[in-house]
């Protein structure tokens, strides 16, 4: 983590693409060691820990993502280099509240990456598997996240469209979904079919955000929902609902559905968005049955 945040010294937006060679060199890797695979065969061993690297350094705050694929030291990073740490891990990356923010989550969901890949005689092999699977979707999250903050407001207002297309409600993009953002559109960012006979339609607010959404802002939806004569919305960010936002959905007649941060890139990965399959692992079992005999 420490050679990729030194490269990033310079406040150039870079990329993974360029920095692999640079980092390479550096660690005088043999043309034998940067053709070294993962197990699966599908990435080189190389580039799958560079990757690794930039996630851990984006979670402490001490990389920012500025568009597709691409990053850049932050203010933090520069101060971190300013101290001339003599290496940079996990542990140092504690003293991040970003950081711990991430490892708490992770830790909620599943089994720390220091356990994953030592034998526990605790866990299974399955188990074991489902740990590091949780842990590569966490990571997962947060960088989806990070990118979706970097879009234009026209773009995501366009992306949660997508996602509830993908969800299946209305059916297909030419008919059934529009994102509206526009000036003068009563406080609507999109609508979109219930059906695809389009019996009823929701209403959704977007928000691409950093600060918690509070009960003004979904008090000023449910009005714009009132003045379309709807009882059905979708308010959705980047960042989270406060507690008194809500507590006042909850109690609402109209049925309004809360999507914060988190939830957004789960279903973002749920339903494919934005997101694309990169290995399948096959589980296999004995079949007993062919062993039966007469």
């Amino acid at each position: 983590m420490l050679p990729l945040l030194k490269y990033c010294a310079d406040s150039v937006v870079h990329s993974k693409r360029d920095a692999m060679p640079a980092l390479a060199k550096l660690f005088q890797l043999t043309d034998a060691e940067l053709s070294e695979q993962l197990p699966t065969g599908r990435q080189g061993k190389f580039d799958n820990r560079v990757g690794w690297a930039k996630s851990y350094l984006k979670q402490a705050a001490l990389l920012e993502i500025t568009g597709r694929g691409e990053f850049r030291i932050t203010e933090r990073g520069r101060s971190v280099l300013a101290e001339n740490p003599t290496r940079i891990d996990m542990k140092y990356l504690e003293q991040f509240p970003e950081y711990l923010a991430f490892k708490s989550v992770s830790k909620a969901k599943e089994t720390p990456l220091s356990e994953v890949g030592h034998e526990s005689p605790q866990k299974t092999p399955e188990e074991l598997l489902e740990a590091g699977y949780r842990q590569f979707r966490s990571s997962l999250a947060a960088e989806l996240l990070a990118q979706v903050k970097a879009t234009s407001p026209a773009f995501f207002e366009q992306l949660v469209v997508d996602l509830l297309l993908g969800m299946g409600y209305g059916g297909s993009a030419e008919d059934a979904g529009q994102a509206v953002g526009k000036s003068g559109d009563g406080g609507i960012d999109g609508i979109i079919k219930e059906d695809r006979l389009g019996l009823d339609v929701i209403y959704i607010q977007a928000k691409r955000w950093e600060n918690d959404v509070g009960r003004r802002e979904i008090q000023q939806f449910v009005g714009a929902l009132a003045g379309h004569k709807a009882n059905k919305g979708v308010f959705i960010t980047t960042s989270n609902f406060n507690k008194n936002a809500r507590e006042y959905a909850q109690q609402l007649t109209n049925k309004v559905v809360l999507i914060d941060g988190p939830m957004l890139v789960d279903l973002m990965i749920d339903f494919d968005l934005g997101v694309s399959i990169k290995d399948i692992y096959r589980i296999k079992r004995i079949d007993s049955d062919y062993f039966l005999e007469d």
